[in-house]
């Protein structure tokens, strides 16, 4: 998807978390997982894996364990809320969208 310059960032963001969410999941049902594993499963280069391990971990939803990456309870309980948080972002989007008048 092309976007304006206005929200190229925005995009970006949003497809960096995506990738995010997409390795925190195969994790959960993959755990314990290993970066080349993770790689094969996301279709993704091992060092954006490894990337996306170092954020997740970072933000306390993956831990390390000597035979692979596991996600921490914290993660669970917020994949709980996930699609909630995900539909908020939607509305607002559409209500931006609708301001603007191009509710098509």
């Amino acid at each position: 998807m092309q976007a304006t310059p206005m929200l190229e960032k925005i995009l970006s963001e949003v497809e960096l978390v995506g990738r995010h969410l997409r390795v925190v999941r195969i994790v959960a049902e993959n755990q314990p997982i290993g970066i080349m594993k993770l790689a094969e499963l996301t279709g993704l280069p091992a060092h954006r894996v490894r990337y996306s391990l170092k954020v997740l971990e970072g933000q306390g939803y993956i831990q390390a364990s000597p035979a692979g990456a596991m996600v921490t309870e914290a993660a669970k309980e917020r994949m709980k809320t996930l699609d909630s948080e995900i539909d908020a972002i939607i509305a607002l989007l559409e209500t931006m969208r609708e301001e603007n008048g191009t509710n098509q």
